[in-house]
């Protein structure tokens, strides 16, 4: 069966899943906004204060059960779901056959060296076989919903590009493929093949799971949600890892994502300019932009993940400067505002990491690092939505497609294509010249809300092939009514002659990108130049990509062919270079700066402004941004409802707000052990005010002052689980 049925069936097996009203579905989704995950109980030090808690794994403890594990945290407010890994996971009973019989460590994936590749001590990578997935639904997907979880989390489904040699992929190939395996390094077709057998096995597997957790959940009158935690397929083609990705998209037992996206996966270093180097911002920008864009045409919820510090041990600086810049790039997104705030609370309030990056000392989490870090994830309780666009031209738009994934290792033919550099180069030359380059998805063509507001579209084929001549199709009739398309690409990866749908059955073409030129009335092999098509054009740069990125320089005529098509073609505008990015949503204001940009100058915001990544909540008039930084900003000049008293920013969660004639009270309650601070709008300074803890005692260890410009009061005590209430009259 060819590729195009098989994901056809596969989406219609998961259709028509809830029979629930669309208002109980919006509901939930207003109340489910902010969400963290962990895998202990409910415990101070890690009272985040999100709207849900994601509990992670089914496993018992001694004297703590699964059940009592998700009590504690319903106990204290929280809406509760459930996240476990799809590839990986604490599934020994599984591994060892204590489940159902059978020895299943067999069933890990397997390099060409014959090593099993591990997640951890007895946790091997997974070939996500028939039986493990009814391992899944039996031993852990009935469970939780029998627990009354209504959310699934099946998190990063991961088949590594080096694996694909053991005896259950050798097994899985020939009932997909219908002949016997082939040893991927041998060719590029074997790796191709390969590739896309590890990709469709875990999209099977997720259809599988999620539609019996679905089916379950109806059985007992539950409208179950299921989403898909994973890494950008930015870095999952750098990391050489193959995941399902924008093709679940289109799947209706899924309802979204989240955005795996923080420090470990952004500062994974980039060519640009003939260097190499982190450059942890655009790396985000980009990743962020992959996974909004997967959601976007297919109405789907998408949670947008940071953390504060990473999987590496690090400084407590650098894990500080990166999270800004990822934290940034987030916000950058105004048409997405749910927020996973921060995965493992456990390790970032409680683990010890350097307290520099020459000292072998290590600590907690400083205090004015925790402080900064609660006012950012608290923010995101209450940032909007909003239809405003991050500064800059908009319109371009990179192609991309799950395919990435399948060529990325190992090497053939002497073709190297370091650090990504095909994809890199289409997007680093616009972005770093202050370009908001946006991300559209093969796999999405068929949606006409892909196509929205793109007028220029980069495409190469020499990291990727379309999955379908169909995709072709689509992007010729963007072309004839009067897009304008930008090839770039020589064609001699070795990767164009793999046995694929243009060189099968009718189709003799010796690349993709033949099929698709001649879809657009052009030779087949059209070399340099501009080719009129309908109302639109096509611009054939006759270059790989990562030419443009790996020498020095070697942007400015790709970037230059790029303005002209802009402004003199697509008849756009002038195509606007600058060094910075910046957005308004709502009251808060959004800045990156560049580096290695267009000039060094710093971005100044002027106002009434309340810095969000000062632990210390300034009031400022002005805020300079330099070059390499980014900055977080409450333009008090912009609150809603400005007459009436509130808190505009604070480490901790505020609840039960009562304004009265001349009195203002609250509530406040963060983790045990860090410092609140906040910052609140009133019609002038207090003449009283009392802090109590829960159980009555009056708080007299507190800081609080009067800026009389902002009419704003600073109050600053220490965070407790159950509760602090503030009392102030003027």
């Amino acid at each position: 069966m060819a590729f195009r049925n098989i994901m056809l069936v596969l989406t219609l097996g998961c259709l028509s899943h809830t029979g629930f009203s669309q208002s109980t579905i919006t509901n939930l989704s207003t109340i489910e906004k902010t969400t963290f995950q962990t895998s202990n109980p409910w415990k101070p030090a890690t009272d985040v204060r999100a709207d849900v808690a994601i509990v992670y794994g089914t496993r018992d403890r001694t004297g703590l059960t699964f059940e009592q594990r998700i009590q504690s945290w319903r106990e204290k407010g929280y809406v509760v779901h459930f996240m476990t890994g799809i590839a990986w996971g604490d599934y020994q009973d599984y591994f060892t056959g204590k489940w159902d019989g059978i020895n299943h460590m067999g069933e890990g994936q397997v390099t060409r060296q014959g090593d099993t590749i591990w997640h951890d001590k007895m946790v091997p990578y997974l070939v996500p076989t028939a039986s493990f997935i009814r391992y899944m639904n039996e031993k852990h997907i009935k469970r939780v919903i029998d627990a009354g979880i209504d959310a699934v989390y099946l998190e990063e489904p991961e088949f590594w590009a080096r694996a694909g040699y053991s005896s259950a992929f050798k097994t899985e190939w020939e009932k997909y493929y219908g002949f016997g395996w082939r040893a991927p390094h041998e060719s590029p077709e074997n790796t191709y093949l390969s590739n896309k057998l590890k990709y469709q096995l875990y999209y099977n597997a997720l259809n599988e799971v999620f539609t019996f957790a679905k089916e379950y959940g109806k059985s007992k009158g539950m409208y179950v949600r299921c989403y898909v935690p994973t890494h950008s397929l930015v870095n999952y083609s750098s990391w050489r890892i193959v995941s399902p990705e924008a093709s679940l998209a289109s799947l209706n037992c899924v309802d979204g994502y989240i955005a795996q996206v923080w420090t470990g996966t952004s500062r994974e270093a980039t060519y640009f300019n003939g260097f190499e180097k982190e450059r942890v911002f655009e790396n985000a920008f980009l990743e962020y932009g992959s996974m909004e864009s997967m959601t976007r045409p297919t109405g789907r919820k998408m949670f947008f993940l940071t953390d504060p510090i990473e999987d590496r041990p690090r400084d407590w600086a650098d894990y500080k400067k990166n999270y800004q810049a990822t934290f940034t790039a987030q916000l950058l997104y105004p048409m997405v505002a749910n927020y996973e705030v921060m995965p493992w609370p456990d390790r970032i309030y409680e683990g010890l990491y350097k307290t520099s990056v020459n000292s072998d000392k290590k600590e907690r989490i400083p205090r004015f690092y925790s402080t900064q870090m609660q006012v950012m994830v608290n923010s995101l309780n209450r940032i909007p939505e909003s239809n405003n666009k991050v500064c800059g031209s908009h319109g371009i738009a990179v192609a991309m497609a799950n395919s990435i994934m399948f060529q990325r290792f190992p090497t053939h033919g002497g073709y190297e294509d370091p650090q990504l550099s095909n994809l890199y180069g289409q997007t680093l030359p616009l972005l770093k010249r202050g370009v908001p380059v946006s991300i559209l998805h093969l796999e999405n063509v068929s949606y006409p809300e892909t196509w929205d507001g793109i007028k220029v579209l980069i495409l190469s084929y020499s990291n990727m092939k379309p999955l379908s001549a169909e995709t072709h199709t689509y992007i010729a009739d963007w072309v004839k009514k009067g897009g304008i398309l930008v090839y770039c690409g020589r064609d001699n990866d070795p990767f164009q002659t793999v046995q694929e749908w243009w060189n099968k059955e009718s189709f003799h073409y010796n690349a993709p990108s033949e099929h698709l030129f001649e879809q657009m009335g052009l030779d087949k092999m059209p070399g340099n130049g501009v080719y009129s098509f309908g109302k639109g054009a096509v611009s054939v740069v006759r270059a790989d990509p990562k030419e443009f990125v790996l020498n020095k320089g070697e942007d400015n005529t790709f970037v230059e062919n790029i303005r002209q098509l802009f402004e003199s073609d697509a008849k756009k505008g002038k195509l606007i270079f600058k060094n910075y990015f910046s957005l308004s949503r709502g009251p808060y204001d959004i800045v990156s700066v560049l580096d290695e940009g267009v000039s060094n100058e710093p971005y100044t915001v002027k106002g009434k402004l309340i810095d969000l990544f000062d632990p210390e909540l300034p009031v400022l008039t002005e805020k300079k941004v330099l070059p390499g930084e980014q900055a977080y900003l409450f333009n008090i000049e912009r609150t809603e409802n400005a007459t009436k008293p509130q808190v505009l920013a604070a480490a901790s969660r505020v609840y039960d707000e009562k304004s009265e004639k001349r009195n203002y009270s609250f509530v406040t309650k963060g983790p045990m052990n860090t410092t609140n601070v906040m910052r609140m709008l009133m019609p002038s300074e207090p003449r009283e005010l009392e802090i109590k803890q829960a159980d009555g005692k009056t708080v007299t260890d507190f800081k609080s002052s009067w800026d009389n410009t902002s009419k704003t009061c600073f109050l600053s005590y220490e965070n407790m689980p159950e509760g602090i209430r503030v009392e102030m009259s003027w």
